[in-house]
């Protein structure tokens, strides 16, 4: 287990890190370089479309890779979705600016962003599934909670680079080529990753379903025709995962970089701070999980981000880099008791047979409505002075409707008299 749940993990943080490099260059760098005929305002608004474009192509993702997931095994799944994520960051790397190719500049990114999120789209399902159905029964949410530790590696090795880079050059030398570097770097990333999920197994339970002829002919549309109120249920619960997350990791550093002329090196330290103790913190939280139940960590999870949102505007707003700090790490403490558990949670709401689909349309379903809009959103909201209330109104509803989801959807976590008497997978 240890051998898989590391395979997951390394290869979901090398993805992420694919995806973040780009959200941290959105909220720093390409505004001027692929929009310089927008205002500043406007350009940032600008990459942060080309951001969310990402997270609409997700979806996809998970339409395409789950039904090879469920079709043919969820092993192809992690090799095909990394190799795609990985070609396309490097290509992000590769393009000429704005002054150099014109019109096309943009539109190339455009279209890089959206293979990533295509790539990305098929990650999850893949990773988690590794894990869930290889875990034994009363260990499940611990052991699936290693792919979800892989945002937050991939976001501190992404953040990690940019952040020396920073340091090390000019504004000048940043903009001109020094942003490039980590989307560079993603080529050996992607080859570390493909070494080391070579020899993955499949799943026991992918397994049982091609001996039984029980796999699904047509996964999603069985998905949308049976369980079609489910996915709905579980796209609108893991929203506010997505939305607290990247108001923190993405929206947060062009607002206090940019409006309250904070310092960008010190800000990436912060976020960076606050994502590290997310990370720390995932496995525990899921062990918790095994031992109390998925939803209820859910609801608990939804409930402390709606409560803390103003706060956490308040503080981010305050222009102190401690207050700072203290602001995105209480968001993303509140936002990872949900998110720790749903690595085993969403799989167990659906059956085998179409959980590589269901599980990932779902998460990325999320991802649509909390990530691509909330950097847009919050952006445009923060204009004016004084504190962005509107974007705390904006990430409460977010979270009180994740958390009226989480309250419609059902426990799946065995009983403990149940988990006692399971027998451990053989990895």
């Amino acid at each position: 287990m240890l051998r898989l749940a590391l395979a997951s993990l390394v290869g979901t943080a090398i993805e992420f890190y694919d995806f973040f490099a780009y959200g941290t260059a959105a909220a720093l760098v390409l505004g001027p370089l692929f929009f310089p005929s927008f205002s500043p305002l406007a350009g940032t608004l600008a990459a942060f479309g080309t951001f969310g474009v990402g997270f609409l192509a997700r979806p996809l993702g998970s339409v395409l890779f789950g039904h090879v997931g469920d079709r043919y095994g969820r092993r192809p799944v992690l090799l095909a979705s990394l190799l795609l994520t990985g070609l396309a960051t490097v290509g992000v790397g590769c393009v000429p600016s704005y002054a150099s190719l014109g019109t096309a500049a943009p539109l190339l990114l455009l279209l890089l962003r959206f293979l990533q999120g295509l790539g990305l789209g098929g990650e999850w399902g893949g990773a988690v599934l590794l894990t869930a159905e290889h875990a034994p029964e009363g260990r499940r949410g611990l052991w699936s909670s290693f792919p979800q530790m892989g945002p937050a590696a991939g976001f501190l090795l992404a953040n990690g680079l940019t952040l020396a880079l920073s340091g090390l050059l000019s504004e000048a030398r940043f903009a001109a080529w020094g942003w490039r570097v980590p989307f560079w770097c993603a080529g050996l990333l992607a080859l570390a990753g493909l070494w080391l999920r070579r020899s993955v197994e499949e799943t026991p339970e992918f397994r049982a379903l091609t001996e039984t002829g029980r796999r699904a002919e047509a996964p999603l549309p069985e998905v949308l025709r049976v369980h079609w109120r489910l996915l709905l249920l579980t796209g609108g619960a893991m929203s506010v995962g997505y939305a607290v997350f990247y108001a923190v990791t993405t929206w947060s550093l062009a607002y206090t970089t940019g409006p309250l002329h904070m310092d960008r090196t010190l800000m990436l330290a912060v976020v960076m701070a606050a994502v590290l103790l997310k990370g720390l913190v995932t496995a525990p939280l899921a062990a918790l999980g095994d031992r109390w139940g998925r939803r209820p960590m859910c609801l608990a999870g939804s409930a402390a981000c709606a409560l803390w949102m103003f706060p956490f505007v308040a503080l981010l707003s305050s222009g102190d880099p401690l207050l700072a700090a203290v602001g995105c790490v209480g968001a993303l403490l509140a936002m990872v008791l949900m998110y720790a558990v749903v690595g085993a949670y969403l799989p167990e709401l659906y059956a085998p047979r179409i959980r590589c689909t269901g599980a990932a349309v779902g998460y990325n379903l999320g991802g649509v409505l909390g990530g691509a809009l909330t950097p847009i959103v919050a952006t445009a909201l923060a204009t004016g002075s004084g504190p962005p209330w509107g974007v705390a109104v904006y990430l409460t509803a977010v979270a009180l409707t994740s958390l009226a989801c989480f309250a419609l959807l059902p426990e799946t976590a065995p009983s403990p008299a149940r988990a006692a008497r399971s027998e451990p997978a053989v990895a």
